[in-house]
């Protein structure tokens, strides 16, 4: 359950929300990060934390399932070691969106992985975000404790 006690939503609510143009870009990228000033990459992060929570996210397919309906790219899992995850995010969009004319970060998407394997895991978790823009790539790493 959210914050809110509601019921969370379930993956397949994004197969209704289709939208095309800039419009979602323009606010994630040049509204929300002004509006937010010094400390948007903190409130990003939390509110991708947030946004996870709505959804039901029991295993790692939901998590890939969400970012793909979400239309932030394909998300696949690189590397596990002992508490600690490494995801890949990769796609045409995530190439377009490091091609922009604007500053581009992947914190809400940092929130969201966060969120989504403390749900999985039932353990504390921590993600922090590499951009790798020669092979136009983003690299989640999240650190849990079990």
């Amino acid at each position: 359950m959210t914050e809110d006690n509601q019921q969370p939503y379930a993956i397949d609510l994004f197969d209704n929300l289709h939208t095309n143009g800039a419009g979602y870009d323009i606010l994630r990228y040049l509204a929300l990060p002004e509006l937010f000033g010094d400390e948007r990459d903190t409130l990003l992060y939390f509110t991708g934390r947030k946004l996870a929570r709505h959804f039901a996210m029991e295993t790692l397919n939901d998590l890939y399932e969400a970012f793909e309906k979400l239309g932030w790219g394909k998300l696949e899992m690189t590397k596990e070691k002992r508490k600690e995850l490494t995801f890949s995010l990769m796609s045409d969009s995530v190439v377009q969106r490091l091609e922009a004319p604007f500053p581009i970060e992947f914190r809400l998407e940092s929130g969201f992985i966060a969120e989504a394997i403390e749900m999985i895991f039932d353990a504390g978790t921590e993600c922090v975000e590499e951009i790798h823009e020669k092979i136009r790539q983003v690299e989640f790493t999240v650190v849990y404790t079990a």
